[in-house]
């Protein structure tokens, strides 16, 4: 005995056995070997989830915008082919629905429809009466929805009609009735005028660029479809007004 209290017993045979799981690592010891993290360098500590998936949405809407540019341009090029036929053939139509009477020009008679601008001091010569086309004054008659109650200079009204115009005459000496009803049909609608013509063959006289129509009486039904089809559709110069030019 070195003390006050008595040495413990000497232990003899194996260490008593542990009961249970170890513990997970040594007393007084990190999880981990000194010096090393507790996962591979350059690697989290956990494993990577899946990649998500990359986004198609750029190029879903770089495909559409493309589709639609195209699809506006068909349609651009739909239309204006179908304006060209339209202007070639008078503004197009359907054979049951041919007008009684009319003079197609263009067909007959296409070298009468020059377009030359004549000086103020020329005189032109027309080989229709009322003139249907053909060489004309560099200004034109007013043709929206103007009734003249007097002759027009008629290389002017020619003008009128290369800018899709319809232009009716009739006799002085026409019903005032049927004056007043073509009048109806003339006013507040625009690429439309209306006058006079001393000497005219026929009562009244429809005209539009290559195309003339005669009939006796203002409420003939063939005058309705010749506006219908001509006006504007007859034009050489689409887009050109007639509100702007002179009305003397």
């Amino acid at each position: 005995m070195t003390g006050p209290y008595p040495e413990p017993p000497p232990q003899y045979g194996p260490p008593p056995q542990q009961y249970g799981p170890p513990p997970p690592y040594a007393p007084g010891q990190p999880p981990y070997a000194p010096g090393q993290p507790p996962y591979a360098p350059g690697q989290p500590p956990y494993a990577p989830g899946p990649t998500p998936p990359k986004s198609n949405r750029g190029v879903v809407i770089a495909v559409v915008s493309i589709v639609g540019v195209l699809a506006v341009l068909c349609a651009a090029g739909i239309v204006a082919a179908v304006w060209l036929v339209n202007r070639e053939n008078g503004g197009g139509h359907d054979d049951s629905d041919e007008i009684a009477g009319l003079i197609d020009y263009r067909l007959t008679h296409p070298d009468w429809l020059e377009r030359d601008h004549l000086q103020d001091t020329e005189q032109p010569v027309y080989k229709m009466v009322p003139a249907a086309g053909g060489r004309h004054f560099g200004i034109w008659q007013r043709c929206a929805g103007d009734v003249y109650d007097k002759p027009v200079v008629e290389g002017r009204a020619v003008h009128s009609l290369e800018h899709g115009a319809v232009w009716i005459t009739y006799q002085p000496g026409l019903a005032k009735a049927d004056v007043d009803k073509l009048a109806g049909k003339v006013r507040n609608n625009d690429f439309m005028l209306m006058s006079p013509y001393e000497g005219q063959p026929g009562a009244i006289s429809l005209q539009a660029w290559g195309y003339q129509l005669r009939v006796d009486k203002a409420d003939d039904p063939r005058v309705d479809k010749f506006i219908r089809r001509f006006r504007e559709t007859a034009s050489l110069e689409p887009g050109t007004p007639c509100s702007n030019g002179t009305t003397e």
